[in-house]
């Protein structure tokens, strides 16, 4: 399979590649209340020290600018450090990466693997947090560790409500960008514009309310069949809301209709969670086949809430096959409709 070399502005995954732009991070914005530099120019030399040093229970938003640089070491969001942002002060966004290495079966100190959850190499469980203009990787090179058979690596995990990415990338292999919410019926919004994720197995997946403006989503070629799976959600039967995809491209260097769009995940054999992925108004490689969606296990996927609307591309194609909204159900899956709850609220029109 294909091993992506992450650090560094030579990565090929920079910005003409993704599609992301070289306009500086919020341009005009509030200062920085302290900065991070490898280099120790900045307040503090890693990004979860300056997490640490940031006020608890904040009301407003605690910016911290993160300099060019790699930036190795896990890194949490605690539920305390509500309206953190964490903002990538390069041109672009591969210039800040903030990356771990560890996989579901990498073993801690103790002997006891971490488990998908904590393979993160980061985690957010406070509220209103944004990042801006960077990357964040998980570094797990499977090829190197044959022994190691649980191979999900989450660059993301996201516990919180109200979580903004502007513009960011999200790099690994299997489980990429976990989309999740503190309990099972607890609802958690993101809102991700303009970014790039890149994966393999399942490497969107979760039961969080997230909404794909304008992002690409971008699967590798593992040399298999299949060769793997966009999403896997596990939305909530209690929420009309899963992952909407709009204004999209799904591109990929694998093989022509080698790769799913996606299969419902039923974590603990839950029978609530009723995954739902919506793609719509997006272009669609030929990397997708007729038969887009794939039972996982024993759940047939024609039992899950995933519909396509109005999409392009040689990957694009409508049949009985690909259950497609209508004009009327197109009109109720919005992002606004996503976004809004009960706060109404609304980062798709900032």
């Amino acid at each position: 399979m294909r091993r992506r070399t992450f650090l560094g502005m030579s990565s090929g995954l920079g910005i003409v590649a993704t599609g992301l732009t070289t306009t500086p991070a919020l341009a005009g914005g509030r200062r920085p209340d302290l900065t991070v530099a490898v280099d120790g120019s900045g307040d503090h030399t890693g990004i979860q020290a300056a997490i640490d040093a940031a006020p608890a229970g904040a009301t407003e938003p605690f910016v911290i600018g993160v300099r060019p640089g790699t930036y190795l070491g896990q890194v949490v969001v605690p539920a305390t450090k509500p309206f953190l942002e964490l903002r990538g002060l390069g041109r672009r966004p591969d210039d800040v990466v903030i990356a771990d290495d560890r996989a579901n079966g990498t073993l801690k100190p103790d002997g006891t693997p971490w488990g998908t959850s904590g393979s993160a190499s980061v985690t957010v469980s406070g509220a209103d947090f944004r990042a801006v203009n960077l990357t964040f990787a998980n570094l797990f090179d499977e090829a190197a560790h044959p022994e190691i058979t649980n191979r999900q690596a989450v660059a993301v995990l996201t516990r919180a409500d109200r979580l903004i990415f502007d513009r960011v990338r999200f790099l690994a292999n299997q489980d990429t960008l976990y989309v999740n919410s503190s309990a099972a019926g607890v609802v958690a919004r993101a809102y991700l514009r303009d970014c790039y994720v890149e994966g393999d197995v399942d490497f969107i997946f979760g039961r969080a309310t997230a909404v794909f403006d304008r992002c690409r989503i971008h699967s590798l070629n593992r040399g298999s069949t299949p060769n793997g799976y966009v999403t896997a959600p596990s939305t909530d039967i209690t929420n009309p809301y899963g992952l909407l995809f709009q204004r999209s491209r799904f591109t990929s260097d694998a093989p022509a209709g080698t790769v799913l769009l996606g299969r419902p995940w039923h974590p603990g054999n839950d029978p609530n969670a009723i995954g739902q992925t919506i793609i719509r108004e997006s272009w669609i490689g030929a990397h997708i086949p007729d038969v887009a969606w794939s039972d996982f296990g024993a759940w047939p996927w024609e039992e899950a809430r995933f519909f396509e609307h109005r999409n392009a591309g040689p990957g694009a194609i409508v049949s009985a096959n690909r259950p497609q909204l209508t004009a009327e159900q197109a009109g109720e899956y919005t992002a606004a409709a996503f976004l809004r709850g009960g706060d109404d609220w609304a980062p798709e029109r900032c």
